[in-house]
């Protein structure tokens, strides 16, 4: 199974753009509320990929199981069909001896006939019995032939179960580890979310948490071009003046989430990520 990149390397790589976003909008004098819900969004965001990622684990770890349990089963099967082919094998050498039996019978019977009528009789009988033994020691060489490739079959299977199982097993310590990696990582963002939390008024967390909840957990948006980014509704002319002032709390008239606003970059000045 090919890994996948843990969610604390994931939000590693994600952390210099909005880094470097939000540092262009403190460097704009935004509210200081403003910025702690920003900050508090993209704490809220990373735990819940970090919990999602968690969630899956579970059915990861049952795949890997299943390619395991495909292989023994499949083992399995071959080892039951040459357990079959054995017993039939020796139930057709079984048969064979005693055809060869009764053909020893007839050959020893045949220099005791006194007639002409019971010589041909008892040639007839040697006649069935050497076409039962070709028979059945055709059968014997088909089942001979049969193991042969069965065998085969064993070693192939028995080769792909000890493969599967070298492969799941650092699958599986790939998923032991980033588990407690995404652990370490929620641990972090819980910290990182109650030092932000302390930083806000009762009602300003209220007014995050309710939008937040009512908007699958996103309730801070940029306006950018006199839109609303996430429900793209435009907001009305003043609306978005005021919040390009960075200065209280704003919420998009449509879909209520509080707005910020990225300054423009001025002329000859690096371009801020948008």
């Amino acid at each position: 199974m090919a890994s996948q990149p843990s969610l604390t390397r994931q939000r590693r790589r994600e952390e210099p753009a909005i880094d470097n976003q939000h540092s262009a909008i403190s460097n704009a004098l935004m509210h200081p509320d403003l910025q702690h819900l920003i900050q508090l969004q993209d704490l809220d965001l990373a735990a819940d990929r970090a919990r999602r990622r968690i969630a899956e684990l579970p059915a990861a770890q049952q795949a890997l199981d299943a390619r395991v349990a495909g292989k023994t089963a499949h083992l399995a099967i071959v080892k039951e069909r040459i357990a079959a082919d054995q017993a039939a094998r020796r139930e057709v050498e079984k048969e064979l001896a005693a055809v060869q039996g009764r053909l020893s019978r007839y050959k020893g019977q045949l220099m005791e006939v006194k007639t002409n009528k019971e010589y041909q009789a008892m040639q007839k009988e040697m006649a069935a019995a050497e076409h039962d033994v070709r028979a059945h020691e055709d059968r014997l060489l088909e089942h001979m032939e049969q193991a042969e490739t069965l065998a085969a079959e064993l070693k192939a299977a028995e080769s792909a179960l000890k493969a599967e199982q070298t492969v799941t097993a650092r699958d599986q310590k790939t998923l032991g580890a980033e588990h407690a990696e995404i652990e370490q990582e929620l641990a972090r963002l819980t910290a990182a979310r109650s030092e932000v939390v302390a930083m806000l008024s009762r009602e300003v967390l209220a007014l995050f948490e309710r939008v937040a909840h009512g908007r699958k957990g996103i309730a801070v948006a940029e306006a950018r071009d006199g839109l609303c980014t996430v429900c793209h509704v435009r907001l009305r002319p003043q609306a978005f003046n005021e919040v390009k002032r960075n200065d209280g709390l704003h919420q998009c008239d449509s879909c209520t989430r509080i707005l910020y606003y990225i300054p423009v970059a001025a002329p000859g000045s690096a371009a801020q990520p948008s």
